[in-house]
């Protein structure tokens, strides 16, 4: 079955969301809904019919929509979420889930009470050297896991670097900065290594740089975090360490996953993670299976993760068992973003 999809939003909509479904072999982009720029993306990306509203586009083409993809800014994403789940449709969002953990927890409810397959776009789960990290833990071969610890840095959000001004981005009662960008994945990284629900989390955001410089020369003000960090007790003796940093001067992932027995890093730039295994004195690189849609990479970095995704979400859709990331997954993560001050 070919599962038709309507995408509200058209910046990662268009760069990510577009292609890859268009290119996924279970699914076809029927419709576009943005209230700037979907003519123009659509247009490009040869998605056959274009709206200003998902409103609209579920009055158009209702009987023709099988699946609904939320990449519209994180402002939108509760009243996106909320109308399509009230349209019946199933239901991708892209990250954070939501502003407030309330609103978090009322779109995991009403999808799980509508019965509707949801997916969470945590894409980054896919990639080969954290699949790996993922299969050594499931198979017994970091015994007695001790510390998770998840650090996204880049050099982004330093003060010399201009950044144009956005409507949204750096203003945090609309879910901008890296609380949403970037904490998102990091702490569903080391929520899904560990695979259970943490006891308590503590940590703080903070804002290194509160006026930004435009290209032009101008400056303006940014309310939002350009650093979080946080610590979660996973029990059974198990912590975890989650950190995204982008006013320092490298850009580097690490993913390390540290037992009693040995040690297990992944690292490099986001996608591409290389991984090595630290066994006392001994250090080995972990040669790591290709990515199944690796080609799709030139169309955008995170093309192939998002169709790997799309895999588990087919399965889903067809009913069977399946390991997509899912709203209840979002809602963990929101749980953390809470816990080190992300509520607007």
């Amino acid at each position: 079955m070919t599962y038709r999809v309507g995408i509200v939003g058209s910046g990662f909509g268009g760069r990510v969301h577009a292609p890859a479904y268009a290119l996924h072999p279970d699914f076809e982009p029927v419709a576009i809904a943005s209230p700037r720029n979907a003519q123009k993306v659509a247009t490009e990306r040869k998605v056959p019919h274009a709206f200003d509203s998902l409103e609209a586009m579920l009055a158009a083409m209702g009987e023709e929509i099988d699946v609904i993809s939320i990449a519209s800014p994180p402002f939108d994403h509760f009243a996106s979420v909320m109308t399509a789940i009230a349209a019946g449709k199933h239901v991708l969002c892209e990250k954070p889930f939501a502003l407030r953990l309330a609103d978090a927890e009322h779109m995991t409810a009403a999808a799980e009470r509508a019965g509707i397959v949801n997916a969470m776009a945590f894409e980054y789960r896919y990639g080969s050297a954290p699949q790996a990290l993922k299969e050594l833990i499931v198979n017994g071969h970091l015994p007695a896991l001790r510390e998770i610890e998840v650090t996204g840095f880049a050099n982004s959000l330093r003060a010399e670097n201009p950044r144009p001004p956005s409507e949204w981005w750096f203003d945090v009662t609309k879910g901008g900065g890296l609380a949403n960008a970037g904490m998102p994945h990091i702490a569903d990284f080391a929520l899904w290594l560990a695979g259970r629900p943490v006891r308590s989390t503590h940590g703080f955001m903070r804002t290194a740089n509160p006026i930004r410089r435009a290209p032009d020369g101008s400056t303006f003000p940014s309310t939002v975090a350009d650093g979080c960090f946080a610590v979660a007790d996973a029990g059974e003796g198990l912590a975890l360490r989650m950190t995204v940093d982008s006013t320092v001067s490298i850009n580097q992932t690490t993913i390390a996953v540290h037992a009693e027995s040995r040690t297990a890093i992944a690292t490099g730039a986001l996608p591409a993670l290389g991984l090595l295994i630290v066994d006392g004195d001994d250090t080995s690189e972990y040669e790591l299976a290709p990515m199944k849609y690796a080609k799709y990479a030139t169309v955008w970095e995170t093309v192939p993760h998002f169709m790997a995704l799309l895999d588990d979400f087919a399965v889903a859709l067809g009913g069977g068992p399946s390991a997509q990331p899912t709203f209840a997954d979002g809602l963990a993560v929101q749980r953390v973003l809470g816990a080190i001050g992300f509520e607007v």
